[in-house]
């Protein structure tokens, strides 16, 4: 029979609905449970396309004999971490100040009030060295919560009291770095390119994540500097991994990460946030320099994103699985037999393999002398690996990562002239402001075009704001304007910390353990950045000085996170390039030359605005240019000439 999980919305909860463990999705109800039996919480915390969350599964989920004795001895529930990140936040933050990592599947054992006391990510079937088994791991949790359960509960109250004490003195800025400033980015730009890898692109070793954010930021500290070393580091990360296995050479999109520190063979997952952050970054890097790598790459990225995970009802889906056929990168990889002598000197296939068992992951490590080979070849083993079994689709739809699609979508659209870009960001947009947004607030998930449980939390405030602003530029309907103007409202009123900071959860929303409240990017913008960035955009396109004034006081609560830790401030970084250069606003009415010119722009957070309803081009009589930055405005421009000087458009 199905456990409580099978009416979930989530899909990687309903892969658990027919596990012999009795799972309890997260609700009050579950740890009241608890409380009523008087034993602990199982947390498992994980995601669809999470390899060794499958593994997990597989080896003791299924198991009859473990999951009797999980539902024996706990309350089991388990999170889609990509659904609720705000759970998935709190117990990994003791994860991690637990065992110095952390992880998928994330495993936590939490007192009926919700202390975490014990925390691991994966635990194998059996005792391994230096590994205890999932089975080892919850007897002996029982016998320390039979035997020891007022010193456990105690513990676990004393954890969250010291993440939140540790938490309190990471984010308090000091008194002199209340304001970000020019001398701040190009401190952090210097310190970021200390650990850039100058010979394999990135930074850091292996696993090596693909630095989205770090690359928007380096590309605007170049366009506000010149500085050419912070243009290099883009070029050649972003030539690397267009070349390597993490991208996918048949079918463009980019895998999760590489295992390796030379993007040679990838975690095979595709995940939807990485590729809008990425098509944008490429696009932005052939941008400022015209290389066609950055052009194909962007267009690639959106026509996999259109091909690979848009839905029925026009959003997209969350990622697709790493496994098929139950093996991880089978759709992926290739033997030099079943490609052939001639895309396995094109693809880099060779005997012994780049991957397992003599297959291998395509790369591209040079470009092909005869073009129509390669795209005769490329043509030839997409056909043939479309008939092989797909890996699954996490189908939920959520709003930040939609937002960043949108955005991404919008802007390749006008800067390539791919209308079918633009109207795919336009339809997302709708299903987002109809099926998630209900008076100003936000539901972070829908499925079928159904929102789901949870409330948005301030990340999906952030990127769906910014997608929508971006969508307003390109289209000129006002409609995202004001859609945007009010969730960026909602966001200060709810989600403001009082002193200048956001909580990643709104002030009405459930109560944690903790309320959750961290301004380092991950695998997405951090909620913060994202919301700065989006206010530093709705100023310039609205001249919104409560908008400036909150961004502003949100950058400065990070300084002191850029100063020491840049690596993981990139998109609050990029924000402040713009906030730092003015950043321009540029308004073309009826000059299509004057528009294509203006949307060539590397200005740090440049706005451009051609048509439609925008404040921008309010009053501005036709057949000009109109730039303005930190609140003054030049002569009106009508000579493509003179518009490419004031732009620095060289290209």
């Amino acid at each position: 029979m199905p456990n409580r999980l099978n009416d979930a919305t989530s899909p990687y909860l309903l892969q658990h609905k027919d596990n012999p463990v009795d799972w309890w999705p997260w609700c009050d109800e579950a740890f009241a449970e608890a409380k009523a039996r008087g034993v602990p919480v199982l947390l498992s915390v994980g995601y669809a396309a999470c390899h060794w969350c499958h593994v997990m599964a597989h080896e003791s989920f299924e198991d009859e004999a473990a999951a009797a004795y999980v539902n024996k001895h706990f309350v089991a529930i388990k999170v889609d971490r990509e659904e609720r990140p705000d759970v998935d936040a709190v117990y990994m933050e003791a994860t991690q100040a637990m065992t110095g990592h952390g992880g998928w599947p994330m495993t936590c054992f939490l007192t009926p009030s919700g202390e975490p006391f014990f925390c691991g990510t994966y635990f194998p079937p059996a005792d391994r060295p230096g590994m205890p088994s999932f089975r080892t791991v919850c007897q002996s949790i029982v016998r320390a919560w039979t035997e020891r359960r007022d010193e456990i509960e105690a513990a676990g109250a004393d954890v969250v009291r010291q993440l939140a004490e540790q938490t309190t003195q990471q984010t308090l800025p000091t008194a002199q770095d209340s304001t970000v400033t020019a001398a701040h980015l190009d401190a952090a730009a210097g310190r970021l390119l200390t650990e850039y890898d100058d010979r394999r692109g990135g930074f850091g070793g292996a696993p090596k994540f693909p630095p989205s954010m770090a690359l928007e930021f380096l590309l605007r500290h170049y366009a506000r500097t010149g500085d050419k070393q912070s243009l290099d580091a883009v070029a050649t990360t972003c030539e690397r991994m267009a070349r390597g296995g993490i991208y996918d050479q048949l079918a463009g999109g980019f895998a999760r990460y590489s295992t390796d520190d030379a993007w040679v063979v990838p975690h095979f997952e595709k995940m939807l946030y990485d590729n809008a952050l990425l098509a944008r970054v490429y696009a932005h890097w052939w941008r400022a320099t015209n290389t066609e790598l950055g052009k194909r790459v962007a267009v690639e990225t959106c026509e996999w994103m259109l091909a690979e995970l848009r839905t029925a009802e026009g959003g997209f889906a969350s990622s697709l699985d790493a496994d098929s056929e139950g093996e991880e990168g089978k759709f992926y990889v290739w033997t030099r037999d079943e490609v052939g002598p001639v895309a396995a000197r094109i693809f880099n296939v060779t005997d012994e393999g780049t991957f397992e068992h003599g297959r291998s992951v395509l790369q591209l490590l040079d470009d092909p002398p005869d073009d129509e080979q390669w795209r005769a070849e490329r043509a030839r083993l997409r056909s043939e690996r479309a008939q092989r079994v797909r890996p699954a689709r996490d189908d939920k739809v959520v709003a930040a990562w939609n937002g960043l699609a949108i955005a991404a979508l919008a802007e390749a659209g006008a800067l390539f002239g791919r209308e079918d870009f633009t109207a795919a960001a336009t339809q997302a947009a709708r299903l987002i402001a109809d099926v998630h947004i209900d008076r100003g607030r936000i539901k972070r998930v829908s499925r079928d075009g159904k929102a789901g449980a949870p409330d948005g939390v301030l990340e999906d405030y952030g990127d769906v704001a910014e997608g929508f602003l971006t969508l307003h530029q390109v289209t000129g309907d006002r409609q995202w304007l004001d859609h945007a103007t009010t969730l960026l409202d909602t966001a200060v009123e709810h989600f403001a910390d009082g002193s200048g900071g956001f909580y990643d959860t709104a002030d009405d929303a459930e109560r944690l353990v903790r309320r959750p409240q961290d301004p380092t990017d991950n695998a997405t913008p951090s909620g913060l950045a994202a919301v700065a960035h989006a206010l530093v955009t709705s100023t310039a396109l609205s001249a919104d000085q409560r908008h400036r004034a909150a961004a502003e006081q949100a950058l400065g609560t990070v300084v002191p996170l850029l100063q020491r830790f840049p690596r993981y401030a990139g998109w609050a970084a990029a924000a402040g390039e713009a906030m730092v250069a003015g950043p321009l606003e540029v308004a073309v009415v009826e000059q299509p030359e004057l528009a294509a010119i203006a949307r060539r722009t590397t200005s740090p957070g440049a706005v451009v605005v051609t048509h439609g309803d925008s404040p921008l081009l309010a009053g501005r009589p036709p057949g000009a240019a109109y730039v303005c930055q930190n609140f003054a405005c030049d002569a009106p421009i009508t000579g493509a000439d003179e518009l490419r000087r004031r732009l620095d458009v060289t290209l």
